[in-house]
């Protein structure tokens, strides 16, 4: 089983990811945290895309293509994976098509103002990679999974947020008529709890119990 989810910037795509990654023992790839990854070793897939994150822009396609190609070839993908945050793009799409299959592409759904507030509240644990918000922190500044710094990412600055969405708006949601012409799209609206908004999930794939 091979799942996409979509969505703009803040919609809560890598953490719905996860919580299927899990129901379903099959792995969750994140082409954002690869990159981050990358960024952090200061190798030369990182180095070439820093300039493009940083600015809150997409990163050249075929370096995204040629990273995810690999990695779908682990062998812990053989049974299943979730993919969060590629493909982002209609030729990333068409890419994809060529080297696997996908069953459902979950669309998640939310207004921008719940977005906003979800992403300038985020903040990201240096050592560990872990995701907060500053709503459920009450005040620390130490990551409470690691006891690493928690810094605001340079993509996460109201600004960059802006710039992120109207990027998204541009190029990433004619995905959706894609997806939806090839009768694999799910639309869900994500604007409840999280436990909440994963249950309606599960119901949209058919796997609730």
């Amino acid at each position: 089983m091979n799942f996409i989810f979509l969505g703009p910037p803040g919609v809560g795509k890598g953490t719905h990811a996860k919580q299927l990654s899990q129901l379903l023992g099959i792995p969750q790839i994140s082409t954002g945290e690869m990159l981050r990854e990358a960024i952090k070793q200061g190798s030369q897939l990182g180095l070439a895309a820093k300039g493009y994150i940083d600015r809150g822009e997409l990163v050249p396609d075929q370096v995204v293509i040629d990273m995810v190609k690999q990695r779908l070839q682990a062998p812990d993908c053989q049974k299943g994976y979730i993919l969060d945050g590629f493909p982002r793009t209609v030729p990333q799409a068409e890419a994809l098509n060529r080297f696997t299959r996908i069953k459902s592409v979950v669309n998640l759904l939310a207004n921008e103002d719940t977005i906003m507030s979800h992403l300038s509240g985020r903040r990201v644990c240096r050592d560990c990679g872990a995701t907060h918000h500053i709503r459920r922190l009450d005040g620390a500044t130490a990551c409470p999974v690691c006891g690493g710094p928690l810094i605001h990412r340079d993509d996460d600055q109201p600004d960059t947020i802006r710039h992120r969405l109207e990027v998204y708006h541009a190029q990433t949601e004619p995905l959706i008529a894609y997806y939806k012409a090839a009768g694999l799209l799910v639309d869900v609206v994500v604007e409840g709890t999280i436990e909440g908004d994963f249950g309606l999930i599960k119901e949209a794939l058919g796997l609730a119990s």
